[in-house]
Protein backbone atom coordinates (compact mmCIF):
# COMPACT_ATOMS: atom_id res chain seq x y z
CA UNK A 1 0.00 0.00 0.00
CA UNK A 2 1.50 3.30 -0.92
CA UNK A 3 0.95 6.89 0.78
CA UNK A 4 1.04 9.78 -0.77
CA UNK A 5 0.04 13.15 1.59
CA UNK A 6 -0.17 16.15 -0.25
CA UNK A 7 -0.51 20.31 1.39
CA UNK A 8 -1.70 18.68 5.02
CA UNK A 9 -2.78 21.20 7.29
CA UNK A 10 -3.83 20.59 11.04
CA UNK A 11 -4.78 22.64 13.62
CA UNK A 12 -6.49 22.49 17.19
CA UNK A 13 -7.85 25.64 18.02
CA UNK A 14 -5.58 28.58 17.19
CA UNK A 15 -2.78 26.22 17.18
CA UNK A 16 -1.32 25.34 13.64
CA UNK A 17 0.35 22.16 14.18
CA UNK A 18 1.06 21.07 10.39
CA UNK A 19 1.48 23.65 7.67
CA UNK A 20 1.48 22.36 4.37
CA UNK A 21 2.87 18.69 4.77
CA UNK A 22 3.54 16.70 1.78
CA UNK A 23 5.23 13.13 1.79
CA UNK A 24 5.59 9.62 -0.15
CA UNK A 25 6.15 6.04 0.99
CA UNK A 26 6.27 3.73 -1.70
CA UNK A 27 8.66 1.55 -3.08
CA UNK A 28 8.56 -0.98 0.00
CA UNK A 29 11.26 1.21 1.59
CA UNK A 30 11.99 2.10 5.23
CA UNK A 31 10.77 6.53 5.56
CA UNK A 32 11.81 7.59 8.97
CA UNK A 33 10.11 11.59 10.24
CA UNK A 34 12.69 13.17 12.37
CA UNK A 35 12.48 16.30 14.44
CA UNK A 36 12.27 17.51 17.80
CA UNK A 37 9.24 17.36 20.01
CA UNK A 38 6.30 19.22 19.01
CA UNK A 39 7.33 19.50 15.36
CA UNK A 40 4.17 17.56 14.41
CA UNK A 41 5.61 14.07 13.40
CA UNK A 42 3.00 12.07 15.70
CA UNK A 43 0.12 14.68 14.86
CA UNK A 44 0.52 13.39 11.29
CA UNK A 45 0.90 9.66 11.86
CA UNK A 46 -2.43 10.50 14.15
CA UNK A 47 -4.00 11.46 10.54
CA UNK A 48 -3.19 8.91 9.08
CA UNK A 49 -4.53 5.91 11.06
CA UNK A 50 -7.73 8.43 11.12
CA UNK A 51 -7.68 9.26 15.17
CA UNK A 52 -8.30 12.70 13.63
CA UNK A 53 -8.97 14.94 10.47
CA UNK A 54 -6.92 17.26 8.26
CA UNK A 55 -7.57 20.49 8.10
CA UNK A 56 -6.87 20.53 4.37
CA UNK A 57 -5.11 18.26 2.11
CA UNK A 58 -5.31 15.04 0.34
CA UNK A 59 -4.39 11.64 1.99
CA UNK A 60 -4.09 8.71 -0.54
CA UNK A 61 -3.43 5.04 -0.23
CA UNK A 62 -2.97 3.28 -3.54
CA UNK A 63 -4.39 6.53 -5.44
CA UNK A 64 -7.29 6.34 -3.18
CA UNK A 65 -8.61 9.36 -1.16
CA UNK A 66 -8.28 7.84 2.90
CA UNK A 67 -12.01 8.66 3.46
CA UNK A 68 -12.98 6.48 0.58
CA UNK A 69 -11.29 3.30 2.38
CA UNK A 70 -13.67 1.16 5.05
CA UNK A 71 -11.68 0.53 8.37
CA UNK A 72 -11.41 -3.29 7.53
CA UNK A 73 -9.71 -2.32 4.19
CA UNK A 74 -7.25 -0.35 5.69
CA UNK A 75 -6.92 -3.09 8.85
CA UNK A 76 -5.64 -5.80 5.95
CA UNK A 77 -2.96 -3.70 4.62
CA UNK A 78 -2.13 -0.65 7.49
CA UNK A 79 -0.65 -1.68 10.44
CA UNK A 80 0.20 1.12 13.42
CA UNK A 81 2.27 0.69 16.38
CA UNK A 82 1.74 3.96 18.49
CA UNK A 83 4.23 4.63 21.35
CA UNK A 84 1.64 5.01 23.97
CA UNK A 85 -1.46 2.10 24.47
CA UNK A 86 -4.60 1.70 26.66
CA UNK A 87 -5.36 -1.90 26.42
CA UNK A 88 -6.41 -2.44 29.92
CA UNK A 89 -7.92 -5.87 29.21
CA UNK A 90 -6.50 -9.07 30.56
CA UNK A 91 -5.64 -11.18 27.93
CA UNK A 92 -2.72 -13.34 27.51
CA UNK A 93 0.24 -12.11 25.25
CA UNK A 94 -1.15 -14.38 22.44
CA UNK A 95 -4.40 -13.15 22.18
CA UNK A 96 -3.33 -9.52 21.86
CA UNK A 97 -1.67 -10.91 18.89
CA UNK A 98 -4.55 -12.84 17.55
CA UNK A 99 -6.09 -9.31 17.60
CA UNK A 100 -3.52 -8.07 14.95
CA UNK A 101 -5.41 -11.46 12.49
CA UNK A 102 -8.87 -10.03 13.20
CA UNK A 103 -9.38 -7.81 10.02
CA UNK A 104 -8.58 -11.35 8.02
CA UNK A 105 -9.90 -14.35 10.11
CA UNK A 106 -12.24 -16.50 8.81
CA UNK A 107 -12.91 -20.01 10.22
CA UNK A 108 -10.75 -21.72 7.21
CA UNK A 109 -7.72 -20.06 8.10
CA UNK A 110 -8.04 -20.44 11.98
CA UNK A 111 -4.75 -22.92 11.11
CA UNK A 112 -3.25 -20.33 9.34
CA UNK A 113 -3.70 -16.89 11.94
CA UNK A 114 -2.20 -19.01 14.67
CA UNK A 115 1.24 -20.13 12.84
CA UNK A 116 1.55 -16.24 12.05
CA UNK A 117 1.13 -15.29 15.77
CA UNK A 118 3.59 -17.98 16.59
CA UNK A 119 6.03 -16.66 13.90
CA UNK A 120 5.46 -12.94 15.13
CA UNK A 121 5.98 -13.95 18.68
CA UNK A 122 9.55 -15.72 17.73
CA UNK A 123 10.48 -12.70 15.70
CA UNK A 124 10.15 -10.58 18.61
CA UNK A 125 11.39 -13.44 21.51
CA UNK A 126 8.18 -13.55 23.23
CA UNK A 127 7.02 -16.97 22.51
CA UNK A 128 7.93 -18.40 25.77
CA UNK A 129 5.88 -15.58 27.40
CA UNK A 130 2.84 -16.08 25.16
CA UNK A 131 1.22 -17.04 28.12
CA UNK A 132 2.13 -14.44 30.29
CA UNK A 133 -1.18 -11.86 30.88
CA UNK A 134 -0.16 -8.85 28.74
CA UNK A 135 -0.37 -6.61 32.16
CA UNK A 136 2.33 -8.25 33.91
CA UNK A 137 4.74 -7.04 31.76
CA UNK A 138 7.31 -4.61 31.57
CA UNK A 139 7.60 -1.42 29.22
CA UNK A 140 9.86 -2.89 26.85
CA UNK A 141 7.81 -6.32 26.79
CA UNK A 142 4.87 -4.54 26.20
CA UNK A 143 5.72 -2.68 22.93
CA UNK A 144 7.36 -5.90 21.51
CA UNK A 145 4.04 -7.65 21.99
CA UNK A 146 2.53 -4.89 20.02
CA UNK A 147 5.29 -5.18 17.62
CA UNK A 148 4.28 -8.68 17.27
CA UNK A 149 0.93 -7.84 16.62
CA UNK A 150 1.51 -5.62 13.95
CA UNK A 151 3.50 -8.28 12.05
CA UNK A 152 1.04 -10.77 12.44
CA UNK A 153 -1.73 -8.42 10.57
CA UNK A 154 0.69 -8.48 7.78
CA UNK A 155 0.38 -4.92 6.43
CA UNK A 156 2.37 -3.68 3.03
CA UNK A 157 1.85 -0.39 5.10
CA UNK A 158 3.55 -0.07 8.60
CA UNK A 159 3.39 3.26 10.83
CA UNK A 160 5.56 3.37 13.76
CA UNK A 161 5.26 5.98 16.62
CA UNK A 162 8.30 5.60 18.10
CA UNK A 163 8.57 2.48 18.88
CA UNK A 164 11.88 1.41 20.08
CA UNK A 165 10.59 3.71 23.06
CA UNK A 166 11.18 1.61 26.68
CA UNK A 167 13.45 -1.09 24.85
CA UNK A 168 17.11 -1.96 25.64
CA UNK A 169 19.58 -1.05 23.12
CA UNK A 170 19.96 -4.94 22.02
CA UNK A 171 15.76 -4.41 21.22
CA UNK A 172 15.74 -1.75 19.28
CA UNK A 173 18.14 -2.89 16.64
CA UNK A 174 16.65 -6.03 16.49
CA UNK A 175 13.21 -4.74 16.21
CA UNK A 176 14.09 -1.98 13.61
CA UNK A 177 16.07 -4.84 12.15
CA UNK A 178 12.62 -6.82 11.72
CA UNK A 179 10.91 -4.24 10.30
CA UNK A 180 13.89 -3.12 7.78
CA UNK A 181 13.39 -6.46 6.35
CA UNK A 182 9.86 -6.66 6.15
CA UNK A 183 10.07 -5.51 3.07
CA UNK A 184 6.98 -3.27 2.97
CA UNK A 185 6.30 0.32 3.08
CA UNK A 186 7.28 1.65 6.70
CA UNK A 187 6.47 5.28 7.93
CA UNK A 188 8.17 5.70 10.97
CA UNK A 189 8.89 8.66 14.10
CA UNK A 190 11.71 8.10 15.59
CA UNK A 191 13.80 10.08 17.95
CA UNK A 192 17.68 8.63 17.58
CA UNK A 193 19.22 9.95 14.51
CA UNK A 194 21.63 7.86 14.45
CA UNK A 195 19.15 4.77 14.49
CA UNK A 196 17.31 6.41 11.78
CA UNK A 197 20.35 6.66 9.53
CA UNK A 198 21.16 3.33 9.92
CA UNK A 199 17.74 1.90 9.08
CA UNK A 200 15.92 4.23 6.49
CA UNK A 201 16.31 4.34 3.06
CA UNK A 202 14.68 7.84 3.02
CA UNK A 203 14.43 10.75 5.94
CA UNK A 204 11.75 13.95 6.38
CA UNK A 205 13.19 16.50 8.99
CA UNK A 206 10.04 18.57 10.82
CA UNK A 207 10.11 21.81 12.55
CA UNK A 208 6.94 23.79 13.94
CA UNK A 209 4.60 21.75 11.30
CA UNK A 210 6.71 21.93 8.57
CA UNK A 211 9.61 19.90 6.07
CA UNK A 212 12.59 21.03 5.46
CA UNK A 213 14.50 19.15 4.78
CA UNK A 214 14.12 15.36 2.66
CA UNK A 215 16.54 12.97 1.25
CA UNK A 216 18.32 10.06 2.06
CA UNK A 217 20.42 10.02 5.20
CA UNK A 218 23.36 11.09 3.91
CA UNK A 219 21.82 13.88 2.31
CA UNK A 220 19.80 14.79 4.81
CA UNK A 221 21.81 14.80 7.78
CA UNK A 222 24.46 17.34 8.07
CA UNK A 223 25.48 19.77 10.48
CA UNK A 224 23.62 22.98 8.53
CA UNK A 225 20.22 20.78 9.01
CA UNK A 226 21.34 19.86 12.40
CA UNK A 227 21.82 23.18 13.44
CA UNK A 228 18.16 24.24 11.88
CA UNK A 229 15.83 21.94 13.14
CA UNK A 230 17.47 21.19 16.75
CA UNK A 231 19.60 24.40 17.18
CA UNK A 232 22.85 22.16 17.86
CA UNK A 233 26.13 22.50 16.26
CA UNK A 234 27.72 19.11 15.29
CA UNK A 235 30.25 17.16 13.51
CA UNK A 236 28.66 14.63 10.98
CA UNK A 237 30.87 11.93 9.69
CA UNK A 238 29.91 8.88 7.21
CA UNK A 239 31.55 4.89 7.87
CA UNK A 240 32.31 3.07 4.71
CA UNK A 241 29.04 1.48 5.25
CA UNK A 242 27.12 4.42 5.23
CA UNK A 243 26.14 5.01 8.95
CA UNK A 244 26.39 8.33 10.91
CA UNK A 245 29.17 9.10 13.29
CA UNK A 246 27.53 12.87 14.81
CA UNK A 247 29.79 14.53 17.38
CA UNK A 248 28.02 17.46 19.30
CA UNK A 249 29.70 20.83 20.04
Amino acid sequence: MDLICQDIHFGLGEKKILKGVSLKVEGNQFHTILGPNGSGKTSLLKLLYRQEKADKGLISLDGKPLEQWTLKETAKQMAVVTQFNQLQFDCTVEEIVLLGRTPHLSFLQKERDYALVQDALVKVDMLEKKTRLYSSLSGGEKQRVLLARALAQEPTLLLLDEPTNHLDIRYQLDLLAIVKNLKVNVLAVLHDIQLACRYSDYLYLMKEGEILYQGTPKETITPESLQTVYGVQSQVTWTEDQQAMIHYL
